[in-house]
């Protein structure tokens, strides 16, 4: 054991005063910046040196954009899954941050790990459950135990901030923000108050009145069920998500005002911004259902219903997750062809599908040929609807 203890650390005001709060208890505190996608090289010097203005023994840079794709980004689109059929997940970095924090600790030789949440939602059950599913270690959370303090967590932060001379962004002083790979997270102020959400709340997603005046058209090529191109270019999927983020966003995909009813607490409210993740979803899902059968997108629902649930509840290293994840994958294994994309803004559609595993029958186009009988279809429609044909028999 020794007094090193790691940080979770984004740079932002909770996370900025868990520095001061470890110092406070003796501990010498490496701060960790995991960098899962979102973030230009400005910023990421920004937030080394607010870590070195805070007084960190050493800030640690860690990459950790692939492995978020690999593990998240990807089973994701396999599964075609959002939470309450609306919210893809977004802060399912979380997942990828512990893991990175958890082998820093390790590589320094410590069992201390802390992270910045707060007692009041779902983050501390997604940090606290997956170090408690990957090792054994001592898990410190300041934020949380501020809570015992005060009931103005925020002001108390603004407060001991000021105090030791750190400047705290505007943004920061109104939303807390989260950015990643998978698009941008905010809540706070009027959003946590079911209000108008303020026009400050835009990031990736343009207003209306900025959009293009030309339509978008693009494509995406998948490979069981993997993003692997952008416009016919070979790309690695961490750099296709950034590169939609970019091209759908300046015409408004992917915002979204979301409330779910999160494990610990009341419910909770959030602005989300993810135009590339929006486009991939609608890409795939297109593709995939053009290429399996009915059983299997019929259960394909439920299957992305329990994943979801999963991982927005933070069982991200549940056994039971990786089940259906061996599912998903045989699922999509035939998930292979190019997916175009239109939009004329504020939303995307997927307009033409090709592959080679399209359940297409040149003999039976829908609404158009058959090569079925008129009697043999009588016959079907009879058959299948016997039994409501004799319930609605007898129970005159």
């Amino acid at each position: 054991m020794s007094d090193k203890v790691v940080l979770a650390f984004s740079g932002g005001l909770d996370t900025s005063y868990c520095v001061l709060a470890l110092k406070e208890q003796g501990f010498e505190v490496h701060t960790a910046f995991v960098d899962t996608g979102g973030i230009v090289p400005d910023q990421k010097a920004w937030i080394a040196a607010r870590a070195r203005d805070l007084g960190a023994a050493e800030h640690h840079e860690l990459d950790a954009a692939q492995p978020l794709w690999d593990q998240f980004v990807v089973p994701l689109l396999w599964s075609g899954a959002r939470m309450l059929e609306q919210y893809p997940m977004l802060c399912s970095d979380r997942y990828v941050i512990v893991q990175q924090c958890l082998a820093l600790a390790d590589a320094l030789g410590t069992r201390h790990f802390a992270h910045g949440c707060t007692g009041m939602g779902n983050d501390q059950l997604r940090f606290d459950q997956s170090v408690r599913s990957l090792g054994d270690y001592d898990i410190h959370a300041p934020i949380r135990d501020l809570q015992r303090e005060t009931s103005n967590v925020r002001a108390h932060e603004l407060e001991l901030m000021n105090k030791a001379g750190i400047d705290v962004p505007a943004s920061n002083s109104r939303y807390s923000i989260n950015e990643n790979l998978l698009g941008i997270t905010l809540s706070g102020q009027e959003i946590d108050e079911f209000g108008v959400p303020g026009d400050d709340t835009r990031v990736l997603c343009r207003p209306r009145a900025e959009w293009p005046s030309a339509a978008l058209a693009l494509t995406i090529g998948f490979e069981h069920g993997r993003a692997v191109s952008l416009d016919g270019d070979p790309l690695p999927g961490p750099e296709i998500l950034k590169r939609l983020n970019e091209r759908l966003g300046v015409y408004g995909i992917g915002r979204h005002v979301y409330t779910g009813d999160v494990s610990i607490g009341l419910k909770g409210r959030i602005v989300f911004e993810c135009p590339g993740v929006d486009g991939l979803m609608i890409a795939q899902r297109a593709l995939r259902e053009a290429v399996n059968t009915r059983l299997q997108n019929q259960f394909q629902l439920a299957v992305a219903q329990r994943w979801a649930e999963l991982v927005y509840t933070g069982f991200f290293f549940e056994p039971h997750k990786a089940d259906l994840e061996a599912y998903l994958e045989s699922a999509n294994r035939y998930v292979t062809g190019v997916v175009r994309l239109a939009s004329d803004g504020g939303s995307a559609e997927a307009v033409s599908v090709g592959s080679r595993y399209l359940l297409r029958d040149p003999e039976a186009v829908y609404a158009q040929s058959a090569d079925w009988t008129p009697e043999e279809a009588q016959g079907f429609v009879k058959l299948i609807g016997q039994s409501s044909t004799l319930a609605a028999r007898v129970r005159k």
